[in-house]
């Protein structure tokens, strides 16, 4: 039997389906939102949901507790594969073995469109994006006739490609047990979409516009669309690596060397983890923009829980750090789960190609209904008195897309200052880049009225 492709997967969910009128910067927020939608439907489901997934052309499940818990199959271009070989070197297996998912290869037919089908003891859900140019459609599937000729095609596909796969999905799927299935559950997912949806900025206004205007913010929807894709592509080896590293430093029989290569290793995955995330977010924020709940912040217990991580990625530039924080300080209004890695991505921009012997200073003060946090910039001087830092002035940033900017003096690729400004306010603060790297940040003072 010849290997089926996903094309003729998506068609067939769309089988029963009225055609779609949606362009592709309209359906890629569909698919956005609804990949929100059911990741949360499954989270609420249980602590430790069981079950398997299926994605292509790249891993569709982002959240943490699923992708660690549910075992999956991801099919993806030959060039992302080729991402992950790294992986398999390892001691210990490939991305399976942490991650939970096995990759395999695209045919030349399967197209580009996204897939992913869910299956779970109480929730069995297909979601695809199908049709041609201004036709376009989210499809959402759940009867259980589709999903079964979904689960066949694919178990004759696996067949062909990799028995042992085919074999390993079969038990999997044996080992859920009876299914509860929800054909009703579109009754509450479609209008969940739609709740989410009114947080996204659409691409184009709802008055008319010129075509090169409407050019402009399609291709700009679709550099975020790549660019979300890519960082979650990055990150997801990073983090296998990182883990695997890790289990190798609980061994006792490693050289000190080895050790501390490895530990090396593991910051550096950290880094790039952290820093990949804070871009992911901010072209997230780019396409969605919406408003955060925040919460009461213990801002100067975070600086000094984060300050020994920071001095010792300071310390391999040769920069030192100080802290400068008044005592008794009130809190902030923020968001802690993700102020801590923008705080890293701050550091990071204001220390990436400086010169060794340079010093940031972290100062934290009552600024009035604020508190006003500080990363001062002081560099050694050359011969002549001036301060070395040929990267100071924001001139010589280049856009490059809606949220980075790149630094041809020192070859840096950051986020742009409109995207930093954008990514803090959605924490509660205020971003102010000076011209001499120090840059100030602004944090709302929570009131004894705000609950925590």
């Amino acid at each position: 039997m010849v290997q089926a492709s996903f094309h003729t997967l998506r068609s067939r969910l769309a089988e029963g389906v009225p055609a779609g009128g949606c362009d592709d910067a309209g359906a890629r927020r569909l698919w956005w939102a609804a990949l929100e939608t059911l990741q949360q439907a499954l989270i609420n489901q249980s602590d430790q949901p069981r079950g398997v997934w299926l994605a292509a052309p790249l891993p569709a499940l982002y959240a943490p507790s699923l992708i660690s818990q549910l075992r999956g199959w991801v099919w993806a271009p030959e060039s992302i594969e080729r991402l992950t070989a790294v992986e398999r070197a390892l001691p210990g297996g490939g991305a399976q073995t942490v991650h939970r998912f096995d990759r395999l290869s695209l045919l030349d037919d399967d197209g580009d469109d996204p897939f992913l089908l869910v299956i779970t003891p109480q929730l069995q859900v297909a979601l695809a994006l199908h049709g041609p140019t201004d036709q376009r459609q989210l499809l959402m599937r759940c009867d259980t006739p589709t999903l079964s000729e979904a689960l066949t095609l694919i178990g004759h596909r696996l067949r062909k490609q990799d028995p042992a796969q085919a074999m390993a999905l079969q038990q999997e799927l044996e080992a859920l047990g009876p299914l509860h299935s929800e054909e009703r559950w579109s009754d509450r997912f479609w209008p969940q979409v739609a709740e989410r949806l009114t947080g996204m900025a659409p691409s184009i206004t709802l008055q008319a516009a010129p075509e090169a205007a409407r050019a402009v913010a399609s291709d700009q929807e679709q550099e975020l669309s790549l660019l979300e894709a890519l960082t979650h592509e990055v990150r997801t080896p990073l983090a296998t690596i990182r883990t695997l590293i890790r289990s190798l430093l609980r061994r006792r029989d490693l050289p000190a060397v080895a050790l501390q290569r490895l530990q090396q290793i593991d910051v550096e995955c950290s880094e790039q983890i952290d820093r990949f995330g804070l871009i992911f977010h901010a072209a997230e924020l780019q396409r969605q923009p919406a408003e955060t709940t925040l919460a009461r912040t213990d801002l100067a217990a975070i600086l000094e829980s984060l300050a020994p991580g920071w001095k010792d990625q300071l310390d391999r530039r040769g920069v030192s750090l100080c802290l400068d924080l008044d005592p008794h300080l009130p809190m902030v209004l923020s968001d802690p789960s993700r102020l801590e890695p923008m705080l890293g991505g701050l550091i990071d921009r204001t220390s990436r190609g400086l010169s060794a012997g340079s010093r940031l200073e972290l100062v934290l003060r009552a600024a009035g209904a604020r508190l006003k946090l500080q990363i001062l910039v002081q560099q050694p001087k050359r011969d002549g008195g001036a301060s070395a830092d040929p990267s100071n002035h924001g001139s010589t940033q280049a856009q490059v897309g809606p949220v980075l900017s790149w630094n041809p003096a020192t070859g840096s690729l950051q986020l742009s200052q409109a995207a930093t400004r954008q990514l803090m306010a959605s924490l509660g603060g205020r971003f102010r880049q000076l011209h001499d790297r120090s840059l100030t940040v602004f944090f709302p003072v929570a009131t004894d009225a705000e609950l925590s």
